[in-house]
């Protein structure tokens, strides 16, 4: 069963855990207390308002809940006893208790610790009493200038000073001036020492401890370690400086010793075991203990671990990690620049608007939000330390200038953030190792690995001249064996265009290869040619070998399609050419034809021979940098439900149908004889395409009416208002390729060719006009507006046009409207996507759940809409409940409010307040059929009609005034589940029609409970 867990504190270490723990397929949902802007609906990840201090009521609220698992991220909820509370009420937490949390909260205790157990630390003294302090500060036969606050400062409780007089100014500062609160009752001076200084931190069960990878944190605020000290502005992991000897004797002399002795002293350590240390030239030596993740320690570990964090803390919590080590990545490295308020670490301005965040982590890097908040949907800074831009890259350069590039590109004015995060480091390597071609960016070993994953897939397409084996310098065939007497050789190069970024975008790369194949052997069948072998060239600027086997794979099972063996190809890997994640493709494809059975036989073709169109998939593989922009106008991302296509396809799913391959179903028929000419219609659609195989003196004529047009053409046309001559002119509209023949072959030719692929007879050739054009497309918008009897949903916006604007052309002001949900929000969608067009009368400012962390909060949060969660379960009375939700529709300003999906039954007083402004819908055919199961009684009762009912929201269920309703008839053999599928699709349309007739105030409710039109003058 899926678990939900809880992370405890609001800054960036724990977004980074709950971010982490979300990629475990074992989570159902991570909640975050109180969380931050970038813990707030976040897929898996959702922010709770559930008090952490209380641990009784913290730890009834996970009964309630049913959270499995508390991670607790800072040091004070650890030192207050939060793993023994919750754990003694029976919720599994993870840290250490407060006993061995004394290590962090206690520096006196630990550096007696030390003392005891023969841990290499820092000479020093602890004192009560600050003249004795200062004391020893003055006779200390060492350089005794670190002073530090003995309890918990929040990292700051530290001052290394330059000479005696500024130690024992901070002593004063610290325990008369109680600059650090009662954290200084107590101090604890030490031995400056001198060398590199890194984080060491490990999992420990107890009794086995497991390292991570170390890492070094910046506490100046400044480049070059200049400023004051702060919480920590970057990090990067793993240091060079610690060699895997080194941290073997860390692990033996420090972390083991210091679980040994916890053990011993009766306070078993579970948890995260943090060890600050010095690289001095007598070795390392403890400078603090932790008692948990560093922070921004956090933010370069966690991306370099490779198990599921989720699995590693049970394997701690259950004592199993001698048996169960965590994996890391190897190879990589990780840097993490941190951006702070413009006066950090003294006073500094809230509430500053930061932008450009979605656009980073679009770039490949990660950005954990610290002292964010949501403001208006917008975020915005409050706290000191704001966010963390984090780069994992396959060299710390590579990593810091990935880091630095992403901090440049977020918009937050006076930020403070360092630009040399990991200099040490680098330095470090410079002076200790010579370059490789790897340190360019050119990873030969990845190179090979990809080879021999794709020699297989190679081999698999041989035929006869080919036997595909790729290894060679060049690829031979052999056109005698392949049958040709009198052959021309063919050759054709295509790429895939701007579709490219659509499946870099969603990640979806294995189709592109049938795109590739598809563009070069269908133009190489215009000549008439049987395409005998192709090769790629794909081009990166790192080579993820994954993504480059998805590409290539799907190239080889092109070629099976096509016929044609995959000869050979090209990987090059650029660095500095493409950005993360981006490639290109190019595509290489050479066939051969007799020579007698040459295409275009343009001697042959005639006036009045006819043209049979062959169907596409769809928008095959050319004007996708238009489809880009429609989409953008349109607000809509690839994740959307696509408003084309089946049903339940996202918007990139349904662009990235593969481009059809012809030659397996074309091929026999072009050496029948019957084909005088083949046009690829690919760039330059149905208008420049077909020309170039004609005659100059015929001219095309095209009836649209007689094929079939996809939906995706229809919805480009109307969304971005494209001309018939643009649709023409830049996309297939839904002819994949056009064959010129006599009237006496095309019925034979066109049954040849339905008995495998969808075809039509869609014109013929006449006489050219002077001056006339070379192709006309007869019926193409009437085809493409699918004209009829007009849906509900154009019926309301026709209504809406005709009163949206006043005398002066201004248009209305639009209604504000709140939508609760409960769930999935498909009908939400419906709704977004109505109220996005320019035209809509409705304007959705606020998305309401009862229930955290469901999928509407996201659909709501990926069209910029503002989301609220008032969780029912926390309120004692349905009054309570529906209080709350009315203050937040009041805080929107919500003059309608639509139920989609929402799960609770609203009280009377809520109902009246909202009468007339409140709509819900019925998946039936209202009166008949309230409640639930609707669709179950419909078919007990044998109706033949069933369908949706949109209405006002009345006291009693499923009783309030009509406002739309659609039919949707039962048909036999449906089951609850088709017959729900069908209504839920007549839904989407009911909805936004119902909706934009009261926004657009077409449709209102009376004083008697009946419906009002709106009458048009």
């Amino acid at each position: 069963m899926a678990e939900k867990v809880l992370v405890v504190g609001g800054g960036g270490r724990e977004h980074a855990l709950a971010w982490k723990l979300a990629q475990s397929e074992q989570i159902q949902q991570v909640l975050v207390a109180p969380g931050n802007a970038g813990t707030a609906n976040c897929g898996k990840i959702s922010n709770s308002e559930v008090s952490v201090s209380n641990h009784a009521i913290l730890a009834q609220f996970c009964k309630d809940h049913h959270v499995g698992l508390v991670v607790v991220g800072p040091e004070v909820p650890l030192a207050a006893g939060i793993v023994d509370d919750l754990t003694a009420a029976g919720v599994p937490c993870f840290g250490p208790s407060a006993k061995a949390a004394q290590l962090e909260a206690s520096k006196s205790f630990s550096k007696a610790f030390m003392e005891r157990h023969g841990i290499p630390t820092a000479r020093y003294g602890s004192f009560t009493d600050p003249e004795e302090a200062c004391k020893y500060i003055r006779t200390a036969d060492f350089p005794a200038l670190v002073v530090k606050a003995s309890g918990l400062a929040a990292g700051k409780g530290v001052i290394v000073a330059r000479d005696p007089e500024e130690a024992c100014q901070a002593v004063m500062d610290i325990m008369k001036d109680r600059a650090f609160g009662a954290a200084g009752d107590t101090v604890v001076v030490e031995e400056l020492l001198e060398g590199e200084e890194v984080s060491c931190l490990c999992f420990s069960d107890g009794s086995s401890v497991s390292p991570m990878p170390p890492a070094q944190d910046h506490k100046r605020l400044q480049d070059g370690d200049l400023g004051p000290n702060t919480g920590g502005m970057g990090a990067y992991c793993p240091t060079p400086q610690v060699s895997q000897e080194l941290l073997q004797q860390i692990k033996e002399t420090v972390l083991q010793k210091t679980v040994d002795g916890m053990k011993e002293e009766g306070a078993p350590y579970v948890g995260v075991l943090y060890a600050g240390l010095m690289l001095t030239k007598q070795g390392p030596k403890v400078l603090e203990f932790n008692c948990r993740f560093g922070d921004p320690e956090c933010q370069v570990i966690l991306p370099l671990l490779k198990s599921d964090l989720y699995e590693v803390i049970l394997n701690t919590m259950n004592g199993r990690l001698a048996s169960s080590a965590p994996v890391w990545h190897q190879d990589s490295s990780a840097v993490t620049v941190v951006m702070a308020s413009e006066g950090y670490p003294g006073s500094y301005k809230k509430g500053v608007q930061i932008t450009g965040l979605s656009q980073v982590q679009d770039s490949g890097l990660q950005v954990f939000h610290a002292g964010t908040a949501l403001k208006d949907g917008s975020v915005v800074s409050s706290g000191g330390r704001v966010l963390t831009v984090t780069a994992v890259k396959p060299s710390l350069e590579a990593a810091l200038k990935a880091a630095n590039q992403g901090v440049a590109a977020v918009g937050f004015p006076g930020a403070v953030y360092r630009r040399d995060i990991g200099h040490r480091a680098i330095a470090h390597l410079n002076q200790h190792r010579g370059l490789t071609y790897k340190d360019s960016g050119v990873d030969i070993a990845a190179g090979n690995r990809l080879v021999d994953m794709i020699k297989p897939l190679a081999k698999a397409t041989s035929r006869a001249g080919c036997n595909a084996e790729l290894g060679g310098f060049a690829g031979l065939f052999d056109l005698k064996a392949a049958g040709f007497v009198d052959p021309i050789l063919v050759s054709g190069t295509d790429g895939v265009g701007t579709k490219l970024k659509i499946a870099q975008a969603c990640g979806q790369h294995g189709g592109l290869g049938q795109d590739l194949v598809a563009m070069c052997v269908n133009d190489v069948l215009a000549q008439g040619a049987e395409p005998l072998f192709f090769l790629d060239y794909f081009s990166c600027g790192r080579l993820d070998v994954n993504v480059a086997a998805s590409v290539i794979g799907g190239i080889a099972k092109a070629c099976e399609m096509a016929g044609c063996a995959l000869l050979g190809g090209e990987t090059a890997e650029m660095p500095g050419v493409y950005a993360a994640g981006e490639y290109d493709l190019a595509g290489f494809c050479v066939g051969a034809v007799e020579r007698e059975a040459l295409l275009p036989r343009l001697g042959d073709i005639a006036e009045g021979d006819m043209l049979i169109g062959l169907a596409s998939s769809g928008v095959h593989s050319n004007g996708f940098s238009l489809v880009r922009k429609v989409l953008e106008r349109a607000g809509l991302s690839y994740s959307s439900p696509a408003p084309f296509g089946k049903t339940g396809q996202t918007v990139g799913e349904v662009l990235l149908t593969p481009t059809k391959i012809y030659s397996r179903p074309l091929l026999p028929i072009l050496r029948s004889g019957a084909v005088k000419a083949y046009a690829h219609i690919t760039g330059g659609g149905l208008l420049e395409n077909i020309p170039r195989v004609l005659p100059s003196e015929l001219a095309v004529d095209l009836d649209a009416s007689r094929w079939s047009v996809p939906s995706v053409f229809s919805w480009l046309h109307k969304e971005g208002n494209l001309s018939e001559e643009e649709m023409a002119r830049t996309f297939n509209c839904g002819l994949g390729a056009v064959l010129v023949v006599s009237p006496l072959d095309a019925q034979r030719v066109l049954r040849q060719l339905q008995a495998q692929e969808e075809a039509w007879i869609v014109g013929s050739l006449a006489h050219k006009q002077p001056g006339g054009e070379p192709v006309v497309v007869r019926n193409l918008k009437h085809s493409l507006l699918k004209e009829g009897p007009a849906s509900i949903e154009e019926e309301a916006v026709v209504g809406e046009n005709d009163g949206c604007h006043g005398d002066n052309g201004t248009p209305q002001k639009k209604t504000r409207v709140g939508v609760l949900i409960s769930g999935t929000g498909t009908n939400l969608q419906a709704l977004i996507e109505h109220a996005k067009r320019p035209s809509s009368s409705a304007e959705i400012v606020v998305v309401i759940s009862n229930r955290p962390g469901v999928q509407g909060l996201k659909r709501a949060s990926l069209a910029g809409i503002q989301t609220r969660v008032v969780d029912h379960k926390l309120y004692g009375s349905r009054a309570e409940f529906d209080g709350t939700i009315d203050r937040v529709l009041e805080e929107f300003g919500v003059e309608l409010v639509c139920l989609a999906g929402f799960m609770r039954i609203l009280t009377g007083p809520f109902v009246k307040k909202w009468n007339g402004k409140l709509l819900n819908i019925h998946p039936s055919l209202l009166p008949s059929f309230k409640g639930v199961n609707a669709q179950k009684q419909a078919l007990q009762a044998g109706v033949r009609v069933a369908g949706c009912t949109v209405h006002f929201v009345a006291e009693e269920v499923d009783a309030g005034a009509i406002i739309v309703q659609e039919a949707v008839p039962v048909l036999s053999g449906d089951t609850e589940e088709s017959l729900s599928d069908r209504i839920r699709e007549a839904e989407h349309r009911a909805f936004p029609a119902a909706m934009e007739l009261v926004a657009s105030g077409a449709v209102r409710l009376a004083e008697d409970g009946h419906i009002e039109w709106k009458l048009k003058s």
